[in-house]
């Protein structure tokens, strides 16, 4: 994709208004840089996925994220700091459920037709437990065949067994 072509993804003003209000100083800043997240992932040394998740408010800043958001997007770090970006994420609440929006609709719809049958084979392959959503690591790629575009979403858990009590 060529510069002119690229997309940068921020959200509508209804789901912006439902975030954490550093939220709005992240966006604002990628969308004047005209920075996607995998810009702004190799700066971090971080997931694209993480990334996004950090600017939606659902994970926290580190110290070595201020320093490079503070680079990268041209915000005073005091700003960012004081802003809120390293404070504990509220995960959860960025869209009501059933979510409404398409793509986000598809994923939950995803997991409501076949979750069972993954747990299924999870659970003859590892055993029964649960696969960790804290331990825990994504990626998005992109594929191309004869059959058209796909997305490819990798979901990483730490398998986490229930133990006896």
């Amino acid at each position: 994709m060529s510069a002119e072509e690229t997309r940068i993804a921020i959200p509508n003003s209804v789901l912006l208004a439902g975030l954490p209000p550093h939220c709005s100083l992240l966006f604002s800043a990628k969308a004047a840089k005209a920075l996607t997240f995998a810009d702004l992932a190799t700066r971090l040394n971080r997931s694209e996925v993480s990334i996004a998740a950090l600017f939606y408010g659902q994970l926290p800043a580190s110290p070595a994220d201020v320093d490079a958001l503070s680079a990268a997007l041209d915000i005073p770090r005091d700003t960012l700091l004081q802003s809120g970006v390293t404070g504990f994420p509220d995960r959860g609440r960025v869209a009501p459920m059933p979510p409404s929006e398409p793509f986000v609709y598809r994923l939950y719809e995803i997991v409501r037709n076949y979750g069972y049958a993954f747990k299924a084979v999870v659970n003859e392959k590892f055993g029964d437990g649960i696969m960790s959503a804290i331990a825990f690591s994504s990626k998005v790629e992109k594929e191309e065949d004869e059959n058209g575009t796909w997305v490819v979403i990798t979901l990483r858990g730490k398998w986490l067994p229930f133990s006896r009590w």
